[in-house]
């Protein structure tokens, strides 16, 4: 799945366009390697997005197309930093 359409679903950001600004501004990195919006995410990789002076790193346990709102927090483990970007 490409990751800004992942951000989205996963609702770690809420909109797509602005999971994509992230993305496009060099601010989320997949394993450590600088993301575009269109890389692929599967389950298992790392992801760090920094927003200001906030950053968070989350692991990303599933991969769906679609997902209710209250099981979208199951998509990804939260490793460190704040949640709500």
């Amino acid at each position: 799945m490409r990751l800004d359409k992942y951000l989205k679903v996963s609702r770690i950001i809420k909109r797509r366009t602005v999971a994509k600004e992230a993305s496009e501004g060099g601010r989320v990195t997949i394993n450590g390697k600088t993301a575009k919006p269109s890389s692929e995410v599967k389950e298992g990789d790392v992801l760090e997005i920094r927003f200001g002076d906030k950053m968070a790193r989350f692991r990303i346990l599933a991969v769906a197309e679609t997902v209710r709102k209250s099981d979208a927090g199951a998509m990804y483990e939260l490793l460190e930093g704040e949640g709500d970007l």
